[in-house]
């Protein structure tokens, strides 16, 4: 399965990211593409530590059931529900915004699964440094695709 630590998917989802361009048109969702690249940004920012939060009393119930799909080989579901940590409601640059996540996501691997190993996700609570890989690599898949790269 595609993790974000392997060289081989890491340089292709940036390669993915490199070829997205602003005028790229949503195929679901109400994000632009330089919201959706905030967005993605975000999500780096809690297992890298720069943000934290606690597990979500929903997702101490869920989480358990839901959590090996979210991170087994089926893409992730369009419009499913956004974090408030996560939403992206003013307007972005572009470039800013694409060269901000291309950082993340080499800052992201460059820490290594032992610098991301139990980081907490606010839905699915304490995450190994291989589930991060999985669920980062998902979660930008899911967006590219939003837009159709």
């Amino acid at each position: 399965m595609e993790n974000l630590f392997s060289v081989t998917d890491r340089d292709a989802v940036l390669a993915r990211v490199a070829a997205l361009h602003p005028g790229a048109v949503r195929q679901w969702g109400k994000m632009s593409a330089p919201q959706m690249l905030a967005h993605c940004t975000v999500g780096f920012q809690f297992p890298l530590g720069e943000k934290t939060g606690r597990q979500v009393m929903l997702g101490k119930l869920l989480a358990p059931f839901v959590k090996r799909k979210a991170l087994g080989r089926d893409p992730l579901q369009k419009n499913g529900p956004t974090g408030p940590d996560f939403l992206i409601t003013d307007e972005r640059d572009f470039e800013v915004e694409r060269r901000r996540l291309y950082d993340y996501v080499v800052r992201f691997c460059a820490e290594g699964r032992g610098g991301v190993n139990n980081r907490v996700h606010t839905f699915f609570g304490a995450l190994t440094g291989d589930e991060w890989g999985r669920l980062m690599y998902k979660h930008l898949d899911h967006h590219l695709r939003q837009f159709g790269a």
